[in-house]
Order: structure tokens, then sequence, then C-alpha cells
């Protein structure tokens, strides 16, 4: 299955077709192809090892392609550099959040709108009306917040950039639950008041059904079917995909 079946009443904002990558010669991404819609929340579920991570740093021009073709809106940017696509509209949220460790939460947020061309402090004042909880903290340094707080922050920091699409992997790793349920709210909050689409790579099925509107499982780096989040919701369903649960 390529993965090509998106909402009819959605345009395609994001489309790749038989996408190859991988490190060196080592291939990981094996030619997948589908599409995302504008305003859509899809998610991605795969066991370790099968290119999720892979597919999301091509797609943000980490990694180079060895074949296939990347669009926005139509444009082709395949061979477009990270600054290109995030100039495009694309933000990501790497695993392990890698905030600025010795940058106050402030100055990290500051560097969220390198590429904004709104003012700086009116950007961060809107960011923070879904970031409440950052606020008391906007003079300390990244380094010193724990980890779910430090996911707030590049989530908050990403959004400074006014992206279209958020490239998320494993936002949830080692976070508390009640951190992952703001997220969750945050993220709807954010989804709702921009029409943002974001593609979710997570491990934890009730974050990724939570948040989800159709789920792509990835195999050796090949999209293989695509479920409903109530499927992701089901432990013997989601075995019978994914061989996981």
């Amino acid at each position: 299955m390529n993965g090509e079946n998106c909402f009819a009443d959605q345009a395609k904002l994001l489309r790749v077709t038989n996408l190859r990558s991988g490190y060196g010669r080592i291939p990981i991404v094996n030619g997948l192809s589908f599409s995302v819609g504008e305003g859509e929340l899809v998610g991605i579920l795969g066991h370790n090892g099968m290119g999720k991570t892979t597919l999301l740093r091509t797609l943000m021009g980490y990694l180079p392609t060895s074949g296939g073709r990347i669009e926005m809106s139509g444009m082709d940017i395949t061979q477009r550099s990270t600054t290109q696509r995030a100039r495009a509209g694309i933000g990501y949220v790497p695993q392990g959040r890698e905030v600025f460790p010795g940058l106050s939460v402030l100055e990290n947020l500051r560097m969220g709108c390198f590429l904004n061309a709104e003012p700086e402090n009116k950007v961060i004042d809107e960011i923070l009306t879904f970031f409440p909880r950052l606020k008391a903290y906007l003079g300390r340094i990244g380094g010193a917040l724990s980890g779910g707080e430090q996911q707030l922050l590049a989530l908050a920091r990403c959004m400074c950039g006014a992206p279209r699409i958020v490239l998320l992997d494993e936002p949830t790793e080692g976070i508390q639950p009640s951190i992952i349920e703001e997220m969750i709210s945050t993220l709807r909050d954010i989804g709702k008041a921009r029409n943002l689409t974001i593609l979710l790579v997570e491990q934890n099925l009730n974050f990724l059904s939570a948040l989800s509107q159709r789920i792509l499982v990835l195999q050796k780096g090949m999209i293989t079917s695509e479920i409903s989040a109530e499927t992701a919701r089901d432990p013997a369903l989601i075995h019978d995909f994914v061989g996981m649960a």
C-alpha cells in the first residue's frame, strides 16, 4: 500500500513519491509514497529501526534523497536545503528535543523567530498563549528545565517559525504523563487555531491515537498499511498490523 488515501476535501500540502534515502550506502527508506492534506494530523507507527526517524530527517533535508520526490504545495523541494524547506513551511522537532541548553527559555523562543517576518515580541506573546507553563520560566536556561518542559519549549520554539507542517519525532519519550496530556491539548488547540498539519512519529499508542486522524504503518522503510486511530487503541489489532502492542 502506498498511503495515498488522503481526505478528498483537503489540499495536498505534502506529497512524497517513491522516496529513497539512507546513510551512505545503507538504504533505510525504500521507495515509500504518501501524502498529507492541509490541516491533517497523520501518525507514523512502526518498530525501532524501520526508518521512521530517517524519513523525517530526509523530509527536513538533513539526509539526502537517493531517489524519489518531495513536494510542498506542488513545489518540488527534493533538492532544497534544510533552510529552504523551513522557509517553505516545514518545522521539525527532533527526537531528544535539542533545545539550546545554555540559552534562556526566552532566547530559545527568539531563535525560533528567525524565519518569521512578524515582530518578535508579537510572535512570542501569541505562542505563549498556547504554552502558558513556559511564561514562568522565560529567564531560566533551557538545560535547567525538566524533560517535559524542554519538550514543550522545543514545540513552542518550532511554532515561533510559523510552520505549515510540523514533523514530530517521538515527542513523549521520557516525558511525565501530566505533560503528555498537556501536549495533546496544546497540539489540538494549535492545530485548530492555525490549520496546522502534523506528521507524528510516536510509539505511545494513546498519544498517537489521540492526535492522529489516520496512521501509516512503516516496516523496513516502506509503508505497508494505513489504519484508523480507533484501530490504534486496540492492542490486539495493532499486533496484527505491526506486531507490537
